[in-house]
């Protein structure tokens, strides 16, 4: 990070109008580390940084006001401060992307370019009759009309974006599995499960995990993992350490995120 910069260099690096950074100095909210002869602004690391911290909060739709009196908090924690900017940026970022891929849906169900999947298509991949054992389970488990809703959902999709989804579940797994030296809990491979539960909500319909269950839902999908050695296997080799490894980090990724 500079060492000083200018008013309009600190404005170019940030994004936002000299007359922002006049305002708020103004307010008091930013002020300037200097004040030369000729009356320029210069701002230092430490002003930088409250720059940054303001338009994190700003981005999160935080008044002006009520960004300068978090800010003068004597008990204000910037780390702190920091994690939480990135966990919030996070949560809204997946909202994001569920909400782009409800609207590639609609757009797509709206032009009349959908193709309804078939149940072959549904369960590519297994033999006929492990996938119909996996959906009398399921219904036995969640209930018919559960699963119903759920195929139903990925139904909507085209067959250009359910291969899209089946290709970012074996995205996942491989980053994953690359990552079994890490601890479940480690940040590096929560991130992998907060890809890997987006990937499973897509396929799941709103009735998994409807009355504050998705928690339970995904802690049950993970315990599945562990009990099923259908579950233990990955491309066709028996894994148990991939299943414990990947039950365990989405058990804290529930108890934790959900």
């Amino acid at each position: 990070m500079p060492k000083s910069l200018s008013c309009r260099q600190l404005a170019k690096l940030a994004g936002v109008s000299v007359r922002t950074l006049h305002y708020y100095d103004r307010l008091g909210l930013l002020k300037p580390a200097v004040r030369t002869e000729a009356r320029y602004r210069l701002y230092g690391e430490q002003e930088q940084l409250r720059l940054q911290q303001i338009l994190f909060f700003r981005e999160l739709d935080f008044s002006l006001s009520e960004i300068q009196s978090l800010l003068e908090e004597p008990n204000f924690n910037l780390l702190a401060a920091l994690q939480q900017h990135k966990q919030a940026l996070q949560a809204r970022h997946q909202r994001l992307a569920t909400l782009l891929v409800t609207l590639d849906n609609t757009i797509t169900h709206v032009k009349g370019d959908n193709i309804m999947l078939t149940n072959e298509e549904l369960y590519a991949g297994f033999p006929k009759e492990q996938a119909e054992t996996y959906r009398r389970e399921a219904s036995e488990k969640y209930g018919p009309e559960v699963v119903a809703e759920a195929e139903n959902k990925v139904r909507q999709l085209s067959k250009e974006d359910f291969a899209s989804l089946k290709a970012e579940q074996e995205n996942i797994n491989q980053t994953l599995l690359g990552m079994m030296h890490l601890a479940p809990t480690t940040e590096e491979v929560q991130q992998q499960i907060s890809r890997h539960f987006a990937n499973i909500q897509a396929f799941w319909g709103p009735s998994v995990g409807a009355g504050g269950k998705l928690a339970e839902a995904y802690k049950g999908l993970a315990q599945l993992y562990l009990d099923d050695p259908r579950y233990t296997t990955y491309n066709e080799q028996s894994s148990p350490g991939y299943a414990d490894f990947l039950s365990k980090a989405m058990i804290y990724f529930a108890a934790t995120k959900l």
